[in-house]
Formats: C-alpha cells, structure tokens, sequence
C-alpha cells in the first residue's frame, strides 16, 4: 500500500492509504509532524488493529503484525473473484492490508515492510527495509538494498547490496560487523555485495523485483 509525503510549511506531513481502503492514516498538526517515520494517526470513520501473522489475534501497542482495516471506505470486494475476496477479506469485513506494522502508544502508526517481501531466516521473519535503514545510516555507504539469498540450512538468509561512496575502501566484513551491532542476531546481514546503483522508481521506491537481475547485470559488467 502506498505512503505519500508532502512538504508543506516545512514539515513532511505523510499519509497513507490504498485504493481498496482509502486513506488511512494521516498527519495534520506540526506536532504529529515530529514523530519521525511515523505515518500519522489513524484517519477518522476508519477502525484498525495488528494483527499476528500466523494466529490473527489482536496485538497490543508497539508489537508488529499485518495491518488490519475496516470502515465505510473500505471496499466491499474484487467483483466476480471469490478466491481473491477469501484471501483479503475476513469474515467480519477486516481487510487485510499485508503490510507489516505497529502502533505506539500514542496512536501513531509505523509501516515496516510488506509481508510478501519479508527474509524468512530460519523461524524468524526479517524486514529488509528495517536493514536498509541501518545501512544507509553508515557513513560509507550511499545506497543499500537487502533482498533474499538461498541458504541450505536457514532457508533464506538477508543479503546486501551496497553502493560505496567513491574512494571508500569499505569492506564485505565491515559492513556485516556495524550492521550486526544495531540488530537482533537473527536480523544480521550475512552477505554483502557491492554495486553501483540500486533499480528504483521514479518516486524512489525500491524496485525489489528488479534486484535480482540488477545483481546479475552489476556482476556481469565487472568481467
């Protein structure tokens, strides 16, 4: 689901909502304003909960599951699509977003990731954006991507691709050693690959489906 920014009085202001929901969530005063990375507060006429992945029971305040929406903008279903409707829809008329979330205690909603992009690492789910927010904090790196890599034993395991400032000598090792600092073990980078450029939109989304074969083109073009 989209998120959208808007620069107004020198404040970013987000918002964030779909077109099978509306607008969801937003941000009005300079004070919400300051919640960094936060989407804003619940929109009003719109009821939402976390939910658990795997059992969809209700979450409390600062743990993330999938977002849940319901309210009169809500859509009521995909016409003529009934296996769509079974999976987006629960029977009580939760739309179920698919968006990996949480919400602080002081109503504000944070968006991690999406769920079909999760790593699965072992029995634990990592979010590649929460990695890529790291990454981009290191003061070498410029760009950073983490995407998925097949692994024998933990099924998946999270992979960077990073693009090094010029002239940085900055290594595989290092980067795997600060990245593993700020994050639970299971969430730590156990391979990095250095490229020039990360596939993204022209709005500046990561263009996840690309990576793969971005990875190949980068690797090609060093023989």
């Amino acid at each position: 689901m989209p998120r959208v920014t808007l620069h107004i009085g020198g404040f970013k202001r987000r918002g964030y909502g779909s077109t099978e929901a509306g607008g969801i969530s937003r941000m009005i005063s300079q004070e919400e304003c300051t919640h960094i990375g936060s989407a804003g507060r619940v929109s009003e006429n719109v009821e939402v909960k976390i939910v658990d992945q795997v059992t969809s029971k209700p979450l409390p305040a600062g743990q993330q599951g999938e977002l849940w929406v319901r309210g009169p903008s809500i859509m009521t279903g995909y016409v003529g699509d009934d296996e769509a409707n079974a999976t987006t829809f629960d029977s009580e008329g939760w739309l179920k977003t698919g968006d990996l979330c949480y919400i602080d205690q002081d109503g504000f909603l944070f968006i991690v990731d999406r769920l079909k992009e999760l790593i699965k690492y072992k029995a634990y789910q990592v979010p590649p954006a929460e990695l890529e927010l790291v990454l981009q904090s290191l003061p070498e790196i410029v760009d950073a991507a983490v995407m998925p890599y097949p692994h024998e034993e933990a099924g998946q395991i999270p992979m960077a691709l990073v693009v090094k400032q010029s002239g940085s000598k900055l290594t595989e090792a290092e980067v795997m050693y600060n990245v593993a600092k700020q994050v639970a073990p299971y969430k730590k980078i156990r391979k990095v690959v250095f490229v020039d450029s990360i596939p993204k939109s022209p709005s500046g989304k990561i263009l996840r489906r690309e990576l793969v074969n971005h990875l190949r083109i980068c690797e090609l073009s060093r023989l």
